[in-house]
């Protein structure tokens, strides 16, 4: 495989600002999730602009180089469950695209990614609710957990395909000539 000259490099760029925002994530506490988010819109960037394997090998070298640089291992945990879902909408997209035929493919896309958002989210809470909650609590409050875990996911998607579609659109042919 070839890799050009300007993708490596751009890919070098938007990997360096993954690991800043990583890092920026344990350093500014109040805004780790923001941040969070933001390096794992890169992931996006990185597929739409390059494929699934340029996307894949960038998620794979922020992870790595996220454990070595960030001084908080479980926000690039986080940060991995983030990429690995936006790489995983924007595979399910690509295979969309080939399928002009199949019908209702929206509803399709929607369900797709509740599906790979729930496959890890859900044994999440599950697995390690000792780290996550200082005290037992009840199943109510874990459904409630789960719950605002798909209303999270809703504002999560939203935000992304916002800054896909006005914010990278924008500066997409300023950075990319």
């Amino acid at each position: 495989m070839h890799v050009k000259a300007k993708t490596m490099a751009f890919g070098g760029l938007l990997l360096a600002l993954t690991v800043v925002f990583m890092a920026l994530g344990s350093i500014i506490e109040t805004s780790t999730l923001f941040l969070l988010a933001a390096a794992s819109f890169f992931v996006g960037i990185v597929v739409r602009e390059f494929g699934l394997r340029a996307g894949a090998a960038f998620y794979i070298a922020a992870v790595l180089l996220g454990f070595i640089t960030a001084p908080n291992k479980f926000y690039v945990v986080t940060f991995a469950a983030m990429g690995f879902y936006i790489w995983g909408i924007e595979a399910v997209w690509k295979w969309l695209e080939k399928r002009h035929e199949m019908k209702k493919r929206n509803l399709f896309f929607w369900i797709s990614k509740y599906v790979i958002f729930n496959i890890m989210y859900i044994p999440i809470v599950f697995l390690f609710r000792d780290l996550l909650f200082t005290q037992a609590i009840s199943d109510m409050v874990m459904a409630g957990v789960i719950a605002g875990g798909q209303a999270g996911l809703f504002i999560y998607d939203r935000a992304y395909d916002y800054v896909q579609a006005h914010v990278w659109g924008k500066m997409r042919g300023r950075v990319l000539k």
